[in-house]
Formats: structure tokens, sequence, C-alpha cells
């Protein structure tokens, strides 16, 4: 199948699921807004989107996209690599054309790995993993706002976050226009319009999550009493 054995075909895999994976950020970073407001509404979607067939089964789809993706980046890192050679330990000069970004996706692309694998045992072992399993955290598995409490009380842990969105910023402000011309909707007009917006956006999506990290780290977020109704109006 020519997806899966052409360079062309891992690349459209690579950008589809990568196309894919921002949305579900969007939703992601959307639903972390919630917090800064109300504990108690953050919760709800956290209970919401429990343990539930259908969420285990989003979480096990957005699990395979993820995979997919970075397996097939490694794939053509390595045949890029392949096709380049020797050639790749010569000392050239940097082409005008490219990007620190491009040169740099795989770092990049490891430094996203990482976090979220720190982001994952920070929130989904102690949240969803722990409703299915039983086993005992610190608090109740829907109580995410004490979650994101805890974890955002750690200066490392909001150091390690910020170098993450960071990362993340650079991987898909270079991903999303990559992408664009992959599936063939560049075009001269369209090429310079698509980095535009997809800059612009994947800068409003890593505010709205750089916004939580800060704000719950500097203490400007909703207060856990205020989830049992304390500070009720």
């Amino acid at each position: 199948m020519w997806l899966t054995n052409s360079s062309i075909g891992r690349k459209v895999i690579m950008s589809v699921t990568g196309l894919a994976l921002i949305l579900f950020l969007t939703f992601h970073g959307s639903m972390n807004v919630v917090a800064l407001f109300s504990g108690k509404a953050y919760n709800t979607i956290c209970e919401l989107l429990g343990a539930n067939w259908y969420a285990v089964a989003a979480t096990l789809g957005l699990a395979a996209l993820a995979l997919l993706h970075i397996v097939y980046a490694f794939v053509l890192t390595v045949q890029n690599r392949r096709a380049r050679g020797a050639s790749r330990y010569a000392v050239t000069d940097k082409p005008a054309t490219v990007e620190w970004t491009s040169q740099n996706m795989l770092v990049l692309g490891i430094i996203v790995c990482l976090g979220m694998g720190l982001h994952l045992f920070n929130f989904w072992y102690n949240m969803m993993f722990a409703e299915l399993t039983g086993i005992a955290v610190a608090h109740n598995p829907a109580d995410g706002f004490a979650y994101i409490v805890d974890t955002f009380s750690c200066p490392v842990y909001v150091v390690l976050y910020i170098v993450w969105l960071f990362a993340i910023w650079f991987h898909l402000t270079h991903g999303f226009w990559s992408a664009m011309q992959t599936l063939g909707w560049n075009g001269k007009t369209w090429f310079c319009r698509w980095r535009c917006i997809g800059t612009i956006y994947v800068t409003l999506l890593m505010l709205m999550f750089l916004v939580v990290v800060l704000a719950f780290a500097f203490g400007c977020a909703p207060s856990l009493c205020c989830i049992a109704g304390c500070c009720a109006a």
C-alpha cells in the first residue's frame, strides 16, 4: 500500500495524524481554561470524561494516532539520513531557506515525547488509569483540579512544562504548514497564508496551556476551597 510503502505516503500519514493531534490539543486546551474560572466546573468535565467506555475508546484512538505519528517521524528521519549518506557530515553553511525548526524536528519531537510522558504520569495515571485499576492515589481520580494544583505548585514541574510547551510550539508551527504542503493545499498564494494561520493558531493554543500553568504556579487560579463552596458568593 502506497501510504506505508512510499515516502510521500508516510508523510501523508504524519500530516493527517499531526492535524488530528492539533484538534485534540484544541479540545484539551479549551477544557483546561475552564479550571481558571471554576474548579467545580472543571471536575464536572473530568467526571464526564472519566473511565467511561467512550472515553477509554477515545484514549486508545488518541494513543494510536500519537504512536503512528511518532513511529513515522522516526522512520522518515532515518530515511532522510540514509539518503544524505556521508554528505551530512560535511561542513557546509546552513542554507538560508532552511529553518532551525526544520533541522531540529527530531530533537523537538524527543522533548515533546518526554513531556508527554511526564504529563501522562501527572494526570492520566492518577485519573483514568487509577479509576480503571482502583489503585490508591493522592486524590479522587475525578478531582482533576486537585492534580492541577499539586502539579503546578512544584517549581520544577512548572519549568519543565514551560520548556515542553515551547518545544510543542516550535514543533507545531513548522508541522502545521508542512502538513498543508504535503497534502497539496499550499499553492503559491496559500503557502505564506498557511504559515501565518498556523503560527497564530498554534501560538494561541499554546498560550491557553501556558496561562493555566502560570496561573496555578503563581496562585492566581481559584482555590480548592472554592470547589467545596467555601468561598461561594
